[in-house]
């Protein structure tokens, strides 16, 4: 078996447009929530976002292309160019790798825009109708010839590897919100048991548009709470999480091959838990998660005793962050009181399949540099939620961390770093 390790990160993010920015505002422990404006939301309850700001596709893609493809294809290119660029990868070289990035939603944006041209249309169907005895106005009807293309889950990934001539193992993974992590645990075993040197793997998602906010928010899963505190994790008065978008993409690489090359190595992975709870659709079983911390654990060769630092799913959900701890409890006995915890959702939100990835990235910055990132507008502990949460920045030595990703339809990753 292989050691793998992780040589280069990209990501945009709520936070920054590349992931040294959005790892330095997580250090600094600051919010990039903000109040909605990619539509109008008087109507909605659910007023709050972690959008982009200021990012330039322009960068990495044609005009074009940027016309042609869904926003969570455009994250997936800019995080694995700069993912590229920080590994020091000459694209000659990336031929024989591979791609593996996860997306919980795809293209829905896109896919909300064309109904609502469609509706659009059928409305001036009619009016043409009363007016012009059934003349219809056709260019209104088309439909554009990349909306299938461009919005399928794989369209991220295959796209990444057009783009950087990757010809190797491609897949595109959806996995609700565990996605990224998946994405990242796969492409470990890929390298782990010798059928790939090199994968580019992440998450990525674009779901900030009325379709997801209203069906995540009538389905109880989203705070009411309007201004920039509103991702509470463990907090005694959070009430859901708040919906982000992002992409963030790791360097996967076999560790003879990136030490050969003079690669920098941010860390090893050394462990993948991926678990189902076969228990309910939307509520999270804190057995299943443990059971995926276990594994994790039990590949990488930890004992409770050994862990440093815990990287947290903690959505801000009233249910989420009681099971995850509970979770946590099971899978390390008394010793999880004394294990340093924190949630980067409390400042990006929650980019669903993107986070698992970005927070892994997160989780190996924490290993290099020994710091542990805050869980920011933690008040009042929830007293169901007792443990180690960390509400200021703190220096640590971390030699061995986990980070959780959990989904609807009970879905758990769970990877588990050393450092290097």
């Amino acid at each position: 078996m292989k050691k793998v390790v992780v040589t280069g990160i990209g990501a945009v993010t709520s936070l920054g447009n590349s992931f040294h920015e959005s790892w330095t505002s997580v250090k600094k422990g600051l919010s990039g929530i903000a109040p909605l404006t990619r539509f109008n939301v008087p109507p909605m309850k659910w007023k709050m976002s972690g959008e982009l700001k200021g990012f330039d596709a322009g960068l990495y893609l044609s005009q074009k292309e940027m016309v042609r493809l869904d926003p969570f294809v455009q994250y997936a290119v800019a995080a694995s160019f700069m993912a590229a660029e920080d590994a020091q990868l000459a694209q000659k070289s990336l031929a024989s790798g591979g791609v593996i990035i996860g997306s919980s939603r795809g293209g829905i944006s896109t896919i909300e825009k064309a109904i609502r041209c469609q509706r659009s249309a059928i409305s001036d169907q009619d009016l043409e109708k009363k007016a012009e005895s059934w003349k219809l106005k056709a260019k209104s009807f088309k439909l554009s010839p990349y909306l299938m293309p461009s919005t399928s889950v794989n369209a991220a990934a295959s796209y990444v590897a057009q783009k950087l001539g990757i010809k190797g193992h491609c897949l595109g993974i959806s996995n609700a919100c565990s996605s990224g992590a998946n994405a990242v645990g796969e492409a470990y075993r890929l390298i782990k048991s010798g059928y790939a040197d090199m994968v580019f793997a992440g998450g990525t998602e674009a779901p900030i548009c009325s379709l997801c906010v209203e069906g995540y928010g009538v389905s109880g899963a989203l705070s009411k709470i309007n201004d920039a505190s509103a991702s509470r994790p463990f907090d005694k008065t959070r009430d859901g999480f708040v919906l982000a978008e992002g992409a963030c993409v790791l360097v996967i690489e076999d560790y003879e091959a990136a030490l050969k090359r003079g690669a920098k190595i941010y860390g090893e992975i050394i462990g993948y838990g991926n678990t189902t709870d076969a228990f309910h659709q939307t509520r999270p079983s804190a057995e299943g998660e443990a059971r995926a911390i276990r594994l994790a654990m039990e590949e990488g060769g930890l004992l409770p005793e050994n862990m440093d630092y815990i990287n947290a799913h903690a959505t801000s959900t009233p249910l989420g962050d009681k099971a995850e701890t509970e979770a946590i409890k099971l899978a390390f006995g008394k010793r999880a009181y004394e294990i340093p915890i924190s949630s980067v959702k409390s400042m990006t939100g929650h980019m669903l399949a993107a986070s698992g990835a970005f927070e892994a990235a997160v989780t190996l910055m924490s290993i290099c540099e020994g710091i542990i990132p805050p869980t920011i507008n933690l008040k009042t502990k929830d007293p169901e939620c007792d443990l180690n949460y960390i509400t200021k920045t703190r220096k640590a030595e971390i030699k061995t961390a986990i980070s959780n990703s959990f989904g609807f339809g009970g879905v758990n990753a769970v990877l588990a770093f050393k450092k290097v």
